[in-house]
């Protein structure tokens, strides 16, 4: 998502204070319904901060130095497991023991692996070749999401149809429901991109 600029009712009245030179941009949005609350959040690779009308620049340069860092260490962390777990054999592997632990291990695929050209579906199954492919945007979502979508896909090698008894496999994964509503936020997010409103309490 690439960074924006706010309406002009959101602009701040002063030039803030502005972040060290190594740290990420922070553009700061004012809102007037927004009164007490702050919060932050990364939108290509500038940092939002979205504050109340009323705040001063020393509350302002406060937050940044507070909640910039901790936002900036989430990303960080989030980037560093992507790449730990961004390869084949992590996948296969991540595979092998949700097939164990949930389908006692009758899903058996000849191969897993990323894909970037999984553009309109999160993952994909060939049952005659037993190959299962995942789409590399979810290389940093929750490990837990990424594993309802691979135990999905191996369902798919012992049933090809989304029936009952696909369903009733797919779910056994304890979060399976939690993680459709995240990835129904993901496709919502990527077809309805971030207007410039500030954000709201």
């Amino acid at each position: 998502m690439s960074p924006f600029q706010p309406p002009r009712s959101a602009q701040p009245r002063h030039p803030e204070p502005q972040p060290p030179s190594d740290s990420p941009e922070v553009l700061v949005q004012r809102s007037a319904r927004r009164k007490k609350t702050v919060s932050a959040h990364f939108s290509g690779d500038t940092v939002i901060l979205a504050v109340p009308q009323s705040a001063t620049r020393r509350e302002v340069e406060q937050w940044k130095t507070t909640l910039v860092p901790k936002i900036v260490a989430k990303r960080d962390r989030a980037r560093q497991n992507a790449r730990r777990r961004g390869t084949d054999e992590a996948l296969w592997h991540m595979a092998q023991e949700l097939s164990a632990t949930y389908l006692n291990g009758q899903a058996q695929p000849t191969q897993v692996k990323w894909s970037a050209r999984q553009n309109t579906r999160w993952g994909s199954a060939t049952p005659s070749t037993g190959v299962i492919r995942i789409s590399t945007r979810l290389a940093v979502v929750p490990d837990w999401v990424l594993e309802t979508v691979v135990l999905h896909e191996l369902v798919h090698l012992l049933e090809a149809q989304h029936n009952d008894r696909f369903w009733s496999l797919a779910r056994r994964h304890p979060k399976a429901r939690d993680a459709a509503q995240f990835l129904d936020g993901v496709a919502w997010a990527d077809t309805n991109p971030r207007e410039g409103s500030a954000a709201t309490d």
